[in-house]
């Protein structure tokens, strides 16, 4: 379809008292800066301590040594108190661990067991779906100064101590002031 006669004629009486826009130049988008690409990366890996238990393995750091180290990966240290979380909501969680680490370090317990869980997959839920909110926060939650304050070291057990539902964890010693 093209433009008849009145067309055209309607277009320039609409534009005839128009000025054209100065002829500066604006840049559509800023110069970008140079980014630098980084020559040697990190990536996160699976381990089978929590980061700051790897640092321990050195034996120079945290004060555990090489044959307390070695127990505690052995497992051979006597398991005095068990926390369940089982059907806890994650702000009721929190509480619990920080009340019980507290207490048992208090009362001088060396190792304990928080069960987490691995996490309930309901009917209705994705397949993919992330479950073990608190299989994944306790971890962290043991990580707060707070908390890390009276922890040695402590990581996942063996399946027969509840595997990855579970963390063994050894509390360092309290020191009579």
């Amino acid at each position: 379809m093209s433009p008849d006669e009145s067309d055209k004629q309607f277009w320039l009486e609409t534009v005839k008292e128009i000025n054209p826009a100065p002829h500066t130049l604006i840049p559509l988008m800023p110069d970008k800066p140079n980014i630098e690409i980084k020559q040697h990366r990190q990536f996160a890996v699976k381990q089978e301590f929590s980061t700051y238990s790897k640092a321990l393995e050195d034996s120079a750091f945290g004060g555990i040594d090489k044959a307390t180290l070695k127990k505690f990966k052995q497992e051979e240290f006597k398991i005095e108190a068990i926390l369940d979380l089982h059907g806890c909501r994650e702000d009721d969680a929190f509480e619990k661990v920080e009340d019980f680490i507290t207490q048992s370090y208090n009362t001088g317990k060396r190792c304990v067991i928080i069960i987490t869980g691995k996490g309930a997959l309901h009917q209705q839920d994705d397949i993919y779906a992330p479950r073990g909110i608190l299989k994944r926060q306790t971890p962290q939650w043991l990580n707060s100064p707070r908390i890390r304050a009276m922890i040695l070291v402590f990581k996942n057990p063996s399946e027969r101590l509840g595997g990855a539902g579970a963390l063994y964890i050894l509390l360092k010693r309290k020191r009579e002031s």
